[in-house]
This record gives C-alpha cells, sequence and structure tokens, in this order.
C-alpha cells in the first residue's frame, strides 16, 4: 500500500505557471486545505532568478524535463528538444519572461466554439487581476497583482535598427502589443521586476508558503490518479522511489502542462480505450482525446551577420563576462536582465488575413540553441513563428511504466497553409532586412544562406532547420461537445471531483507566447472552483 500524505481538501498536480496561482488563490480561505504536488526541486538555483539564466537552466536536468519529440514526417525526421519546466513555477521558471496574451479574437474564437466564459470580456480582467504592470494601470493592464510585468531594462543598437527597418517597410509601431490591438512593431514585456525573474511561484507561491492550510510536496511525481465510484479520490505519486498517496476530499486539479496532464490522464485509465489496452491500462473512461490537438509555434531562426559588434561580442571574453556579471549584481541591469528576445512584431502574411499571423523575436545575438554558447562573429537574429498552426499532432504514452516519457508527435507543416505561412514569414524576414537603418548594418546573411532563394528553397530550409519556440497546448481540448475532454468549466468528462488547469484545455493555441494565458487560465479556474463548491 502507498504511504498516506494525509487528505486535503484539494489536490493540485503541478506546481507550474497556473498550479502556483491555483494553490495561492484557493489557500486565501483558511477553511479550505490544499496539497500542490511538484515533480521537481525548489528553485533553488540561483540562474532561475537572473532573467539571462534560461541559457544555464535550459536542457538542464536538474530543473527541466528534457522532453523529445518523435521523429517528424514535417521536419525530414528529426527529433526536437522540448526543455518543459521541472521545478518550483514549471515552465515559468526556464522561460524567456515575455509577456503576451494573444489576440482578443483568440478567446472570442473560443467562445464562438461553445466555450461560455471564455470570449475576451471574460478573461481580460483576469489578465489584470494577475498583473502588476510597471506602465500603470489602464483599460488593458492591472497593478498590484502578484505577477510583476515590466518594460525592457536593456537595448541594443541592433533591435532599434530592426524596429526602424521594419516601419520603413510599412509594419506600423505599437507600444503595446497587449493593449487595444496587437498589430505592428515594437518592444517585449516580461515578468520581471527589477532585473529580477517573476516566475508563478515567486509571485503567487513564495509570498504564501506559511499559509497553516497550504502544504508544498517537491519530488512528487505523480504517477496516477486514485479514482473511488466515478470520482478523483487522490493522487498516486513516487516520491525518491517510494509510492505515496495524497487524498483530496473535493477536487484534484491537474495543472501539469500540455504533457504531463494527458500523460497522468491516460495512466489512470482515462484516455483513448484501445490505446490504453495496448500497454495493459484498464480503461476507466474511454476517452478518444486526451492527448490530441497538440499544437504547437514552430520558429524559423534567420541569422544575419553584421559589420558592427552585437551583443556575441560582448559575451565572449571572460573579461566581459565578469564586467556584465559586476553590472548585474551592482545595479540589476545589463546583459543579465535580458529576456529571450528586445524587440518584437506581429503580422499579417497578406492582405486577406484578418489578424496577425506571424510574430518576429529579434535578439542582438545568436546561437545554435540557448545553453550552447554564442556564435563566434557578430551577428542577430530574427526568429518568425506561424501564430496560429492548423497541423496538430499528439501525446502518447510511452508504455505501462507511468514514470516513463511519453512520446511526443508534434506533426509540423503538415498542412498548405501551415508551409505557405512559414515562407511567407521567412520572405517578410528578408524584407525587412534589406530596409534602413537595419540594412546599413548586415555584413551577410548567414542562415539560411544565399542559395536559399525559390519558395521551395525557403520551405526545405525550414523543414530541415525549424524548431519549437516552446508553446506545446491542447492536448486535453475544451469544449461544449461529449467527445471534449473539459467541459467549459474545466471539469474532466467522465470523472467527479477532477479539473484541468494549463495550457492543456487549449482549444486553439492563442496567437503568442503561451505563459500568460496559463497564468490567466489559472486564475480563471481558481474562481471556478470555488464558486462550485459554494454552489
Amino acid at each position: 500500500m502507498p504511504k498516506s500524505w494525509g487528505e486535503f481538501d484539494y489536490v493540485i498536480v503541478g506546481a507550474g505557471s497556473a498550479g502556483c496561482v491555483i494553490a495561492n488563490r484557493l489557500s486565501s480561505n483558511p477553511s479550505v486545505s490544499v496539497a500542490i504536488l511538484e515533480a521537481g526541486g525548489r528553485d533553488w538555483n540561483p540562474w532561475i532568478h537572473v532573467p539571462v539564466g534560461y541559457f544555464k537552466t535550459m536542457h538542464n536536468p536538474s530543473v527541466d524535463w528534457c522532453y523529445q519529440t518523435e521523429p517528424d514526417k514535417g521536419l525530414n525526421g528529426r527529433r526536437l528538444e522540448w526543455p518543459r519546466g521541472k521545478v518550483l513555477g514549471g515552465s515559468s521558471s526556464l522561460n524567456g519572461l515575455l509577456y503576451v496574451r494573444g489576440q482578443k479574437e483568440d478567446y472570442d474564437g473560443w467562445r464562438q466554439m461553445g466555450n461560455v466564459g471564455w470570449g475576451w470580456d471574460d478573461v481580460l480582467p483576469y489578465f489584470k487581476r494577475a498583473e502588476d504592470q510597471e506602465r500603470g494601470e489602464d483599460d488593458f493592464h492591472g497593478v498590484g497583482g502578484p505577477l510583476a510585468v515590466s518594460n525592457m531594462r536593456l537595448s541594443r543598437p541592433i533591435c532599434d535598427a530592426w524596429v526602424a527597418a521594419a516601419q520603413n517597410a510599412g509594419y506600423p509601431f505599437n507600444p503595446d502589443y497587449n493593449g487595444a490591438s496587437q498589430e505592428g512593431v515594437g518592444y517585449f514585456q516580461l515578468t520581471a521586476r527589477k532585473g529580477r525573474r517573476c516566475s508563478t511561484a515567486v509571485g503567487y507561491l513564495h509570498p504564501i508558503k506559511h499559509r497553516k492550510n497550504l502544504q508544498i510536496f517537491t519530488h512528487a511525481q505523480t504517477k496516477r490518479l486514485l479514482i473511488e465510484e466515478g470520482r478523483a479520490a487522490g493522487v498516486v505519486l513516487s516520491h525518491h522511489g517510494s509510492e505515496c498517496l495524497v487524498r483530496a476530499k473535493r477536487e484534484v486539479i491537474l495543472s501539469a502542462g500540455a504533457i504531463g496532464s494527458p500523460q497522468i490522464l491516460m495512466y489512470s485509465g482515462i484516455g483513448p480505450g484501445k490505446e490504453l489496452a495496448e500497454h495493459g491500462i484498464s480503461p476507466v473512461v474511454d476517452q478518444p482525446e486526451v492527448g490530441k490537438n497538440l499544437q504547437d509555434h514552430l520558429q524559423a531562426r534567420l541569422v544575419y551577420k553584421c559589420n558592427e559588434p552585437t551583443l556575441n561580442d560582448e559575451v565572449r571574453s571572460l573579461f566581459n563576462q565578469a564586467r556584465i556579471g559586476l553590472k548585474y549584481i551592482m545595479f540589476r541591469a545589463g546583459p543579465m536582465t535580458m529576456a529571450a528576445s528586445l524587440a518584437t512584431g506581429f503580422m499579417r502574411t497578406n492582405d486577406a488575413v484578418a489578424t496577425p499571423d506571424i510574430q518576429f523575436h529579434i535578439q542582438p545575438w545568436s546561437a545554435d540553441s540557448p545553453g550552447e554558447g554564442v556564435h563566434p562573429f557578430s551577428a542577430f537574429t530574427a526568429s518568425v513563428c506561424q501564430l496560429r498552426p492548423e497541423s496538430k499532432g499528439e501525446i502518447r504514452i510511452g508504455g505501462p511504466d507511468p514514470l516513463q516519457y511519453p512520446k511526443i508527435y508534434p506533426n509540423y507543416l503538415a498542412t498548405g497553409t501551415d508551409q505557405r505561412t512559414i515562407v511567407d514569414g521567412i520572405r517578410i524576414a528578408m524584407r525587412i532586412a534589406e530596409e534602413q537603418p537595419l540594412a546599413g548594418k548586415i555584413a551577410s546573411r548567414f542562415r539560411p544562406g544565399p542559395d536559399v532563394a525559390s519558395d521551395e528553397d525557403i520551405l526545405e530550409w525550414a523543414r530541415n532547420t525549424a524548431t519549437t519556440i516552446y508553446h506545446p497546448t491542447g492536448t486535453c481540448r475544451m469544449g461544449p461537445d461529449d467527445r471534449a475532454v473539459v467541459d467549459p468549466r474545466l471539469r474532466v468528462r467522465g470523472v467527479r471531483g477532477l479539473r484541468i488547469a494549463d495550457c492543456s484545455i487549449m482549444p486553439r493555441i492563442v496567437s503568442g507566447n503561451t505563459n500568460a494565458p496559463a497564468i490567466m487560465i489559472g486564475e480563471k479556474a481558481s474562481d471556478m472552483i470555488a464558486e462550485d463548491a459554494a454552489a
């Protein structure tokens, strides 16, 4: 028998971007008890709290799940690394700190699909409630919330030149892509305060960790749910090799992300019955869409060599690294305050598209991947991704062992629209690079090389080089229909006392980075749980 870790009103699986939010909000009621289970450890690694620290934490197995996809046909059989946070704060402790909500049309689209309560006017108050916006309060932004949102503390001439060149190419300047309209070019907002990362662990969990009605368990990897008479009665977990049980009197909330949440459901017998039976798992609820509807943003990273220094030059020598470190320690300023990108653009590839369908991430450095070090020459990166891919993949369990990694099939570039959009986005990047003042700073195009010219060449280059921008979503789809995994109140169909609150519930991926929407989902879910308990 598993060792008992006690019984709580609510058990939250995953102390990540949504889970920490829910733990904070539910435990604000002293009459309820809350447990939150995190498979990783405490967020003690100092690089977690330094904005540029994602160079040190991504692909680091002490804080990253280090997932890898199966060979993908759309990428010519390549496998991609998929980092996901395995630490308090989840991926909000590892990500590039970029605060992007998406378009109001995304959420209105969810509502039009039958998800009552998820339109833009419904979710905006939750974005605002979460936020402590450095720019102040207005119709679109809030102050005083747990999540610090600030402007960049760093600028670089090459990024300023890109923004100016994009405007000369006909794209308007937008000072706030999280405001009235997303479209245009400008600079990222980031989840940081005074040069320090604000993960959900920092913003939501640490300030309330001493509440007597809250218990935080780390190194507690969920294996499966305990289901008794059709109800989620608890969670069976592994803790340093021992099997333990945490019971839930009211609800279990899965916030394990687009990979973890469907995996836990399937090992609990909730999923495609035939697939589960193949691994010796007895189906409890035959739910064919668990793990399906996987969507992600694919990025093509163009690199241009420059005829003037970029951040590549600043960080190559040990002396410069020491100087940068000292500046950060003394003033919380300089390159160590940098998010994953400085400048951005949300654009339409053609006039037939109603809202932006591509996004740029502009970085004053270049590298083969985070964690591998910068290139040995002056360069910058213009990354472009398709915001609303049509291609859908799936998550499958990898075998009978619940601690075994799942199989990830992204299915990138599987449709003509996705192929055309990535090619058009790359061509827009090339066109902006020909505009002044950026053109005068470019020595040559490094990736793709000058021999990549036709649409066929560009698509083939994308298949050979494009990579994830770390936004898996959709694998526990929300919807009003019986085939949807959760209903619009995030209750799992077929099992009482069980909800899911993370990016897996998205019926369609949002048009932008997914961390801010994950936090919003946590905020909204916490209200739903409290409302239903009071009903």
